[in-house]
């Protein structure tokens, strides 16, 4: 009988603080990067990557740190129901830098942690019999507690019927061998630690690990010696990594050299980074096991995950999703830096975002320069904008009503404080950078000259840039603003923030049905993929056809397209959609002073309080979200 789940892994679970400068000491960081970490999450992360159903047996701590770990891993679509909360420890933390191609020195914080708290009561008998495989790592065979949570899930999961796995990674100072500053050792000789590794790995039906963490499990330096000896203690399938060199695999006795294991294409690729390589290489190995495939494939799976995992920055980030695999097999290697393939970058990109969203209902007050017009021509103080806005934000959290499908646009000049408010809301946030009506493209001056602004925004903040480009502007006009939008794309994803491109060529001059799309055209040519397009609102089903046919050619991964409103009548607006509903490209719309506008205007002249301000403005977005879920539904009836 089928089960749910493909495979549980089960120990370590921690936030990993990468260094975000690369060539220096770790005492130099001046930054750090945040990251799940922990080998069983990443593998579990890697694995569902992968497409494998992953969950994870852990413990955090009931605190800010654990909640990003079990959001992240629900982002990554990981079974969370094995991750316990601790209500005494805090969540394990782990300081890693990238010093050369060698040196990747790293700090454990794991004094009483919450993962090492993991005891038999964690392991649900009814959980471990939904998987298929149960995956173990060494760490937690380090403390009598965890120990026995591991046996008792290794137990159930064989008397389930279900295969075992161990990697084995081994880190010497978590067996309480080296010193905080040696944990970047990778082979401390302990008979403590062979015998107890021994005394466990006949429990399991593939064994894991690098030649270091087999002379650890064997009690030999000798890998082969090594092997022999593990063999003699189990029937497993051992699978020995060998860095560039791939890894062999070995389902009977052990043969004289590790060039006569079985082996997969291999990928020589440049090291940038070794940590969580190993992680990866188990996540692909998993994918080719659990599914069925050869050794070959299996290992090849499993070699290129790895070659991903040290090409990048971070462990889990790294690794690859499998339509990004799919795609490195049909091209090669074409730069042994990976992480420098742009092409490559942009499939993982894509293939990795979180939170995919299939309508977008969008409440737009990123207005600046209307709403501070507004408030001089009625003598109010600008000051009050703010305070509009957060009403404004009221509304949107009113009409959504918790839901997904929802989202807003609001800009940090006057909309900080709703900004503030709407984060962790689940809203989709999109905040403008472009200064109101500027042409050629300029920025805001909080972006910065250098685009360093960024850098303070939170993660599910989307960059929203409008760019007032047609296809006959002139060379000058074109070259100085694809310059900056060539910029702030490579801005937006150095800080790992998606982005949002809106172009609007009728506010130039005259456009025709194909404007957009050589637009839209040029954009790609240069080398921006936004992750949304803004396009305004057009009633030619032959403009939203090149506009859809330039994106889809060009990005099959494109999140999407929003339609603008441009201050239309909530009429025209309906002519719009109708015509927009028919594409699968375009999600919905962002749409504000047709909803905001009388409003604002009462309210800021004293006319209406709050309440009905509030009220105002839910029932136009709210009456404008039915007629776009009105023209989706009539569309889909039609097809």
């Amino acid at each position: 009988m089928a089960k749910p789940l493909d495979v549980i892994t089960i120990g370590r679970s921690s936030v990993d603080l990468y260094g975000a400068q690369v060539g220096g000491r770790l005492e130099d960081m001046g930054s750090f990067n945040k990251y799940i970490g922990g080998s069983p999450t990443n593998i579990a992360a890697g694995a569902a990557r992968l497409g494998l159903k992953s969950a994870l047996v852990t413990r955090v701590g009931d605190e800010h740190m654990g909640r990003f770990i079990r959001e992240e891993l629900e982002r990554e679509g990981v079974d969370v129901r094995g991750v316990k909360t601790d209500p005494e420890r805090l969540t394990a933390l782990v300081l890693l830098g990238i010093r050369d191609q060698e040196q990747f020195p790293l700090i454990f914080y794991r004094e009483d942690c919450a993962d090492m708290a993991l005891c038999e009561d964690d392991i649900d008998p009814a959980f471990i019999a939904e998987a298929r495989c149960v995956c173990a790592t060494g760490t937690h065979l380090s403390h009598p507690r965890t120990e026995a949570a591991v046996l008792k899930a290794l137990r159930l999961a064989r008397e389930s019927g279900a295969k075992t796995a161990l990697d084995i990674d081994y880190r010497p100072n978590l067996w309480g061998l080296a010193g905080h500053g040696a944990g970047e050792s990778r082979f401390i000789e302990s008979g403590r630690v062979t015998a107890k590794l021994q005394k466990t790995l006949p429990l399991f039906d593939l064994i894991v690990g690098t030649e270091e963490e087999f002379h650890i499990a064997g009690g030999s330096t000798d890998t082969i010696e090594a092997l022999r000896t593990v063999r003699r203690l189990t029937d497993a399938v051992l699978v020995c990594k060998r860095g560039p060199m791939g890894a062999a695999a070995f389902t009977d006795d052990i043969p004289d050299t590790l060039d006569e294991g079985v082996a997969g294409e291999h990928f020589p690729i440049e090291v940038f980074n070794v940590l969580g390589a190993g992680d990866g290489f188990m996540a692909g190995l998993l994918k080719g096991w659990l599914t069925g495939e050869d050794w070959p494939t299996t290992l090849k799976y499993a070699n290129a995950c790895g070659a991903f995992a040290v090409s990048r920055h971070g462990c889990t980030p790294a690794y690859p999703s499998w339509e990004e695999l799919q795609y490195f097999f049909r091209t090669g290697i074409r730069n042994r830096a990976l992480r420098k393939d742009a092409a490559l970058e942009q499939v993982h990109w894509s293939t990795t975002r979180k939170g995919e969203r299939s309508e977008m209902r969008v409440f737009a007050f990123d207005h600046r320069m209307q709403l501070e017009e507004m408030a001089d021509d009625i003598g109010a103080p600008r000051a009050r904008i703010g305070d509009f806005k957060v009403l404004c934000l009221e509304a949107a959290q009113r009409v959504a009503g918790g839901n997904s499908g929802y989202g807003i646009l609001c800009d940090g000049r006057h909309g900080r404080e709703a900004l503030y408010r709407a984060a962790g809301s689940g809203l989709w946030i999109g905040r403008p950078v472009e200064w109101p009506g500027s042409r050629p493209l300029e920025l805001e001056p909080e972006i910065g000259p250098d685009f360093g602004g960024l850098v303070e925004w939170p993660l599910e903040h989307v960059v929203k840039v409008l760019c007032f480009y047609h296809p006959d502007d002139d060379a000058e006009v074109k070259e100085r603003q694809e310059d900056v939008v060539k910029r702030l794309f490579a801005a937006s994803r150095r800080n790992r923030l998606e982005m949002l491109l809106e172009i609007i060529p009728s506010k130039v001059r005259a456009a025709d049905a194909q404007a957009s799309a050589a637009v839209i055209e040029r954009f790609y040519e240069i080398g921006v993929y936004p992750d949304w397009w803004k396009l305004e609102p057009m009633t030619s089903h032959k403009a939203w056809e090149n506009a859809c046919n330039a994106i889809t050619r060009n990005d099959p991964y494109t999140r999407g397209i929003v339609v603008l409103g441009l201050d239309a009548p909530a009429e025209e607006l309906e002519e719009s959609f109708t015509v927009a509903a028919g594409f699968d490209l375009v999600k919905g719309f962002a749409v504000g002073r047709t909803i905001f506008g009388e409003a604002a205007r009462r309210w800021l002249a004293g006319e209406i309080g709050d309440d009905e301000a509030v009220s105002s403005m839910a029932r136009k977005y709210e009456a404008l979200c039915a007629v776009w879920d009105r023209a989706r539904a009539e569309q889909g009836r039609a097809a």
